[in-house]
């Protein structure tokens, strides 16, 4: 008999999942974790159109260092594209299970993964666009990086001098 996922009743549930200290946060069993490495595997073998579209695009720019993974696996999540250097997840909106990708897209936001999200049809009619809007996606997610990451200026005083240091005699003995 093959088992299928479904989501428990509202008042059986917490609205996200706990995140747990161990395995980059997330609990899952070893054998759990192959079957849903296998299925990103067949996933990439055979990717619908809208992936495929949205790939191309995404391979005919020049990323530099930042590169996409196709079907990454994160956690227990199979997300359609993901840039693991700027922490950006890209998912193609398919109109299945709304309830199920809020609930992911906040799971991958606590682990400090943000997730942007495209309507499959639209990358089918303009894949360019959409690949654009990766790419506007990408700059911003570097900025919100970058700017995170900058250090503060409290130690330094209004005119942006650096803090005279104190000199003290030394003891000499």
């Amino acid at each position: 008999m093959k088992k299928t996922l479904s989501l428990r009743p509202a008042s059986e549930r917490a609205d996200v999942p706990n995140i747990q200290k161990k395995g980059r946060g997330w609990v899952i069993s070893g054998s759990r974790l192959d079957a849903i490495h296998d299925m990103a595997r067949e996933m990439r073998r055979e990717p619908d159109e809208a992936h495929a579209a949205l790939a191309e695009e995404l391979a005919k720019e020049d990323l530099g260092k930042y590169k996409f993974k196709r079907y990454a696996v994160i956690g227990s999540a199979i997300v359609d594209f993901a840039c693991q250097p700027l922490k950006l997840v890209v998912a193609l909106d398919r109109g299945d299970a709304p309830e199920i990708e809020r609930r992911r897209d906040a799971s991958l936001a606590a682990v400090g993964l943000k997730v942007v999200r495209y309507d499959a049809a639209e990358v089918l009619g303009d894949p360019e666009g959409a690949g654009r809007a990766v790419l506007a996606a990408m700059k911003a997610r570097y900025e919100e990086l970058r700017a995170a990451a900058r250090p503060q200026r409290s130690t330094y005083s209004r005119s942006g001098a650096r803090p005279q240091r104190s000199h003290s005699p030394r003891s000499r003995g």
